[in-house]
């Protein structure tokens, strides 16, 4: 899915010797995914990259899992997620199952003690509120409100904020996130009618190689437990870089809406996909322009997959009593459709200023505590009129 990227200083073949000014080799990793069958990078370190000091006793993190199998249309007030000064003990699990975890989380504090790696899942980190720099082996990105940041399993990473009204979306995935396969054609390039293309992907830049000896803390996530490690060198030493495996930004504000005569499914909105599940976009775009169209979806039975919404910006046409950081869940098996009013209310309106991202999983969700403490338990009636 990426495209070929290099920073730094490389040697001019792989696997060959390549050395620091005082004549020691640099230390050269590869970073692959499935075996050695799928994307990867090639990085040069200052220093071996297997250099621990220490490993300290495993936290448990794994979600309080309350209800097992739901069959109701839910609601959670996002936004009621109490604010947290570290960044990982702000991560609250809100909807999870084998497939992915979707969190939410409210840090106040940037993350200057120690730095973070997911071994086992790619991270979608949606950007509600806030900004600053996220900083990876790789070099800096960016962010601010709106962004989509593209994290891969097994990068290590270190937040930066601006200031300390942040509010994140994160949706771990335990399979690759891809771009959708309609969108690319057989080499990799996003096609023509794609609603994004290769120049709204933002890559790591400013490579700082930072050649520190010490005691450097990464809190290194598996099984639903982080493991403490010292290592004896900073995790951002590399020289230089080259390969298809690394972090990007994608912004929802660069997102090209498809539109047509009559109302679109929700696949036109999509951004990335899984075996799992897949993430859509919904963005600001004008109505459906057929004389007769009803802008608002029809009622939809979801036979295949839990459809879980979240609610940035705007007013989303087909629900009632929407809130910023609002998450809906429609489950599989009962249809839901638009608002009481919606339908008629939507007919002769000419555009939409809605901003959305919804995750459709194809397999069921399971709730956590922290769900039904911010859950609005009258969501399920509002269908009533």
């Amino acid at each position: 899915m990426p495209h070929y990227q290099t920073r730094g200083t490389i040697p001019h073949k792989r696997h060959t010797i390549f050395r620091k000014p005082d004549g020691q080799l640099y230390a050269e990793e590869l970073v692959s995914t499935e075996g050695f069958s799928d994307v990867y990078s090639l990085i040069y370190h200052a220093f071996p990259p297997t250099m621990v000091k220490q490993i300290g006793e495993p936290i448990n993190v794994a979600p309080d899992i309350v209800l097992d199998k739901n069959m109701q249309h839910r609601s959670f007030r996002g936004f009621d997620v109490p604010s947290a000064d570290d960044y990982l003990e702000s991560r609250k699990a809100v909807l999870v199952n084998g497939d992915v975890y979707i969190s939410l989380a409210a840090p106040r504090r940037s993350m200057k003690d120690y730095f973070f790696k997911n071994s086992q899942a790619d991270e979608m980190i949606f950007v509600h509120r806030g900004e600053g720099k996220l900083h990876t082996l790789y070099g800096s990105l960016d962010f601010g409100y709106g962004d989509h940041l593209i994290i891969p399993r097994g990068t290590i990473y270190q937040f930066e904020f601006r200031d300390s009204d942040n509010r994140l979306f994160i949706v771990e995935s335990f399979q690759p996130l891809r771009f959708p396969k309609r969108y690319v054609n057989k080499y990799g390039q996003l096609l023509e009618h794609s609603p994004f293309c290769e120049r709204d992907i933002r890559t790591p830049q400013n490579l700082v190689t930072i050649d520190q000896k010490g005691d450097f803390l990464v809190k290194i996530k598996r099984d639903d437990l982080i493991f403490p490690y010292t290592y004896a060198t900073h995790p951002f030493d590399a020289v230089g870089w080259d390969g298809c495996h690394y972090p990007f930004a994608l912004s929802i504000h660069d997102f090209e809406p498809i539109t047509g005569r009559v109302h679109q499914p929700p696949p036109v909105h999509q951004t990335f996909e899984t075996p799992a599940f897949v993430t859509c976009a919904f963005v600001p775009r004008m109505y459906d322009y057929h004389p007769e169209a009803i802008p608002a979806p029809y009622h939809h039975s979801n036979v295949d997959s839990d459809e879980v919404l979240y609610y940035v910006d705007g007013d989303f046409m087909s629900r009632n009593h929407i809130e910023k950081g609002m998450i809906t869940l429609h489950p599989i098996g009962i249809p839901h459709g638009p608002h009481p009013g919606a339908a008629e209310r939507s007919i002769g309106q000419l555009q939409t200023g809605e901003l959305a991202v919804m995750v459709d999983t194809f397999r069921p969700l399971k709730l956590t505590s922290f769900a039904f403490a911010i859950e609005d338990p009258s969501y399920h009636k509002s269908w009533l009129y």
